[in-house]
């Protein structure tokens, strides 16, 4: 039997105790109590309950046996890793036009002058916004006039394929007779799934995370020294990334799904190929069953995080 994993709802609400916190100004081994925060929040004390749970897992409280919880960081610390940068207003509308497009309602041809009516965005912000949708290889500007959205992702059914086909050209990448370990870019990534672990979850956005997860596996792809695959999952991140920025972000998942990323790099770096290819199949297994709703298909697995 599995812990049950905190709702979205639980993971807004661990930012906001984090809020409470600093304004609070409550040193490191003050006491927690769920009627405290719930009374300060004017929630009830069952989401308190599981929003403790997820900062019990990235080390901003410790819980003791029959007296709760207790503050384990400074509220300097926690400011440095505890913002939602979802309330960037930048942010905001980027995540906007990514939702518009898989509902239909922004075209797959737009123009700058149509962007800036709909969104309400001056020029220059405007610019911006389709410098970075370029970069990141959501649009490309057409022979003439105006903008196109490259192919996308745009339904369950699609997404579930997607997956699919990654279970396949992962483990396949590990098990290539030229796969070899880049250790600058292990150690790289691995410092970059602590960072998260320290507290990142919370502060960075859904298109930083969806970055970093993608890179995660793209750079264990690379070590295969087969560009066809890496070519390939490229590919699949490309056209999954809007309907994973669209995607409800539960954050108290990522905490899991860090611990994997760092025991697969382990693995790797021990010379387990063979283990790490099944942990790799049976990782992306579980986070394809949660993200398209489809657990009918999912093959039987050690692995249990909820991703």
């Amino acid at each position: 039997m599995h812990k049950k994993t905190p709702s979205g709802l639980s993971t807004k609400l661990a930012m906001q105790i984090t809020e409470l916190v600093l304004r609070e100004e409550l040193k490191p081994g003050a006491h927690l109590t769920e009627q405290w925060i719930a009374d300060s929040l004017r929630v009830s004390r069952s989401p308190v309950r599981s929003a403790m749970q997820f900062l019990e897992g990235l080390g901003v409280v410790a819980k003791e046996p029959h007296r709760g919880y207790f503050l384990r960081k400074s509220p300097a610390s926690i400011k440095r890793t505890t913002l939602s940068s979802e309330s960037d207003p930048e942010e905001a509308r980027y995540l906007r036009i990514a939702d518009d497009r898989l509902k239909g309602i922004l075209g797959g041809e737009f123009t700058e002058a149509e962007l800036m009516r709909r969104y309400a965005m001056t020029a220059t912000q405007t610019r911006r916004l389709l410098d970075r949708m370029s970069r990141e290889h959501l649009i490309h500007k057409k022979h003439g006039h105006g903008w196109e959205f490259e192919p996308v992702l745009d339904s369950a059914k699609a997404h579930n394929q997607s997956y699919r086909f990654r279970m396949i050209i992962e483990p396949a990448a590990i098990l290539e007779p030229g796969f070899r370990i880049n250790q600058p870019a292990f150690d790289r990534c691995r410092k970059l799934q602590q960072q998260l672990l320290d507290g990142g979850i919370l502060k960075l956005s859904r298109v930083n995370l969806f970055t970093i997860s993608s890179e995660f596996h793209e750079m264990i792809v690379e070590c295969s020294g087969n560009r066809y695959l890496l070519d390939a999952l490229r590919r699949q991140n490309q056209l999954r990334r809007i309907i994973e920025y669209r995607a409800t972000m539960d954050r108290s998942r990522l905490i899991r799904q860090c611990r994997e990323h760092l025991q697969l790099l382990d693995m790797l770096e021990a010379g387990q190929l063979k283990e790490a290819a099944v942990f790799m199949k049976e990782h992306l297994d579980v986070v394809r069953a949660i993200k398209t709703g489809d657990k009918t298909e999912k093959s039987p697995s050690k692995i249990h995080a909820d991703l």
